[in-house]
């Protein structure tokens, strides 16, 4: 992703709070283009993963199935 990534409304995982190692996504971004921004928390300036929503979908099942 490009500059334009500091405005993309960045939501934090509800694990965050937790002081844990976690993603951010952009849902107004996923909701206009069908692309899920992610990238780590903890590097706001750092690269972002785009992901198709199907893929996002997919990902955050595994991880609510998933012994954590």
């Amino acid at each position: 992703m490009t500059a334009e990534s500091s405005s993309l409304g960045w939501v934090k995982s509800s694990y965050s709070a937790n002081g844990g190692q976690c993603v951010e996504w952009a849902p107004e971004h996923t909701s206009a283009t069908g692309i899920v921004p992610v990238r780590d928390s903890k590097r706001p300036g750092g690269p972002s993963l785009m992901v198709s929503s199907s893929a996002f979908a997919g990902l955050i099942a595994l991880a609510r199935s998933a012994e954590l």
